[in-house]
């Protein structure tokens, strides 16, 4: 396979099965999915971004201001089988 489309049409092919281990596969061929490797390299990132830094400074003083306006989260919140 040589390019991006074969390797999409290859991969369309695939069973469902096959398309479940590939999925668990891809960030051990694909390091840069790693979830901790984009967080870092987030955290890392020293540029200035005013606007955002503008909307969260909002954000944390409507909060301040009105916590019960803000919903609550709780840990299954960040269940993904759900």
């Amino acid at each position: 396979m040589s390019t991006a489309h074969e390797i999409e049409a290859a991969i369309r092919l695939l069973s469902p099965g096959e398309r479940e281990k590939l999925i668990k596969d891809l960030p051990i061929l694909l390091p840069e999915l790693d979830g901790d490797l984009a967080w870092n390299r987030i955290l890392g990132d020293t540029r200035k971004r005013p606007a955002l830094t503008a909307l969260l400074d909002q954000a944390e003083r409507d909060f301040k201001k009105n916590p019960e306006e803000f919903p609550k989260i709780s840990l299954k919140d960040f269940d993904s089988r759900s």
